[in-house]
């Protein structure tokens, strides 16, 4: 079975514009925001310690899986002051929430190493190199037996030398660094930066290259022969193919670093490895398949300037991270739509063959998968379109910029119904602390610091629903433009909740008078990052977002156990109902 399989997938170029259109289609999958699994957030300057443990509260049955171990806190907490943030006891600490699910993240971090592994097998540095090296090893091995035993080394060499990379990348940074990653400013922008050389190489701009000196030092340890040598014929091919699989291995490690997870890098790179060694592997071991294997040309080319295009596209997401933790505000929603509109409709002439590049062949006529995956590629161009007046599209929502940030929108307005206060015009409203540096999502009437919402939700006699959110956070983007909006949602956020979003990754700085140090961790308390973070870790002892908590505010005691990323409305809804049910 497997035999016909391997045979039909090399019997033309279809393979390769098929793995071309899943990359396209997973390019606006690879965050793990498809895991729906909630963002690891980083909690600056917080270290976790041990809590002692102190009799809790009964906690009430849990209504996510993922947050049922979270207790009640034990005591009442005091109001967070700036004093009081930096104090927060643990004696207010329910159980240790769970961890994230990584094996989630992870999973999909290993599928996107696999997807970029066989786009690098059609690259044009790697694709030619497949019937050279299964005749190397057909000639040299004498015996099907030794030629078995080589294919196998020569694969999974290639495998250990990439996962040796993933896993130089973690110690190096960390997993704390790589949580960092996630949110810092600097490091966003030099991804962005990276993500735009690495489209430019694909494009045709230039190659990138490793010094001469290392293939020559490769190659020189390979002609020694014996299993040493085969392992060093891998290290060559790595170092060859550098220009064509750098700017995929660059990608996914910046993509697995920003996940947080410890081993992100070393499992997206054993994907990819077992991927790029697959097809060596198996036509070492069936030379006779080479026989079956469609013919370089200009194909291969081709595949590179696609993936070209989804690296320009997937770049502008860092750089929409910068902007909005330093609340620079000009790189808003429609500004970044209509480049994406821009990007793919310039990929969909490609493929037609009304945009030549450089290094392109002559396009006679268009084939019929090309055809196939340009009527994708404009379809999905169509969809965008309507984004530019405030459509909330929800299949991209978690990539793009909040929809607070869109200058002109024809849909927020329609939510509100024109009744309820949300409905009112904003002037009217109290100018609540920090409300010139966010915006609340819908038109809400959002809090932006505990200690103002917490009042609030007294004097209104209602609860109060803190959000734990991010500006690089996926998964909080996707929630507010997908189950928030909900007819049986938005209600109760608006006219049953006082809502306050306590933004834990932004970096504006405190004033003098409210940076403390904190009891929790030993830290200093110099931004809202820090301030916020501290709360959440020190009281819910949690650093995952979004992190939903629904509080009595007379109490300042959760009133049911926290909730994650859930993008069923059924399950959100009922997670504030069963909150209010427990506050009356």
């Amino acid at each position: 079975m497997a035999t016909l399989l391997l045979r039909t997938w090399a019997t033309s170029r279809l393979t390769a514009w098929l793995v071309a259109l899943g990359l396209l289609l997973a390019g606006l999958a690879w965050h793990p925001a498809a895991a729906q699994t909630p963002d690891t957030v980083a909690t600056d300057d917080i270290e976790f310690t041990p809590l002692e443990a102190t009799p809790a509260t009964p906690a009430q049955p849990a209504t996510d899986p993922a947050k049922a171990t979270a207790a009640t806190p034990a005591a009442s907490a005091p109001a967070v002051t700036p004093a009081t943030v930096a104090t927060a006891a643990p004696a207010a600490t329910a159980a240790p929430t769970p961890a994230p699910a990584a094996p989630v993240s992870l999973w999909v971090t290993f599928i996107s190493g696999l997807l970029g592994g066989f786009a690098a097998v059609l690259m044009p540095c790697i694709f030619p190199l497949l019937p050279m090296t299964v005749s190397f090893f057909t000639k040299r091995s004498g015996t099907r037996a030794r030629g078995i035993r080589n294919a196998l080394v020569y694969g999974l060499s290639i495998i250990v030398i990439y996962v040796a990379l993933g896993l130089l990348i973690t110690v190096l940074f960390g997993a704390d660094a790589l949580n960092n990653l996630a949110t810092n400013g600097v490091f966003n922008f030099l991804f962005f930066v990276l993500l735009v050389v690495f489209a430019a190489s694909f494009l045709g701009a230039f190659e990138l290259t490793l010094p001469s000196s290392w293939v020559n030092k490769a190659d020189t340890q390979a002609d020694k022969g014996g299993l040493v040598g085969i392992f060093f014929m891998a290290a060559t091919l790595a170092l060859v193919s550098f220009s064509c699989t750098g700017p995929i291995i660059g990608t996914l490690l910046v993509q697995a670093a920003t996940t947080g997870a410890y081993l992100g890098p070393a499992v997206g790179m054993f994907g990819f490895a077992l991927a790029l060694a697959t097809p060596f592997t198996l036509l070492s071991l069936f030379p006779g398949w080479l026989a079956s294997l469609p013919k370089s040309g200009g194909w291969l080319n081709s595949v590179k300037v696609v993936l070209g295009f989804l690296e320009l596209a997937l770049a502008l997401k860092f750089l929409s991270n910068v902007d909005l933790a330093y609340h620079w505000k000009w790189f808003d929603r429609e500004i970044f739509l209509v480049l994406w509109v821009v990007i793919f409709a310039l990929l969909g002439f490609y493929l037609l063959g009304k945009l030549q590049l450089s290094h392109d062949s002559p396009l006679p006529f268009v084939s019929v998968p090309r055809l196939f995956l340009a009527i994708i590629v404009f379809a999905f161009t169509t969809y965008l379109v309507p984004g530019l007046w405030g459509a909330p599209l929800n299949a991209v929502a978690a990539f793009l910029p909040p929809q607070s940030t869109q200058d002109f929108d024809l849909y927020t307005p329609t939510l509100l119904g024109g009744a309820g206060p949300a409905a009112g015009p904003r002037a009217a409203r109290p100018v609540h602390k920090y409300a010139d540096l966010f915006d609340a999502p819908l038109g809400l009437d959002a809090y932006f610091d505990y200690d103002e919402a917490r009042a609030a939700a007294q004097a209104a006699g209602k609860p109060l629903l803190i959000d734990f959110t991010g500006h690089a956070c996926v998964n909080c983007r996707k929630m507010e433009a997908t189950v928030w909006p909900a007819p049986s949602v938005l209600p109760l956020l608006r006219d049953k909740y006082v809502l306050v979003q306590l933004y834990v990754d932004d970096k504006t700085e405190l004033p003098a008078a409210e940076q403390t140090v904190s009891k929790f961790s030993g830290k200093q308390l110099r931004t809202l990052a820090n301030k916020w973070s501290d709360l959440q870790a020190s009281r819910y002892n949690s650093n995952s977002q979004p992190d939903y908590v629904l509080l009595d505010p007379r109490t300042e005691k959760t009133l049911v156990p926290p909730l994650g990323a859930d993008y069923d409305v059924d399950r959100f809804r009922a997670f504030l109902e069963s909150g209010l049910a427990a506050y009356k």
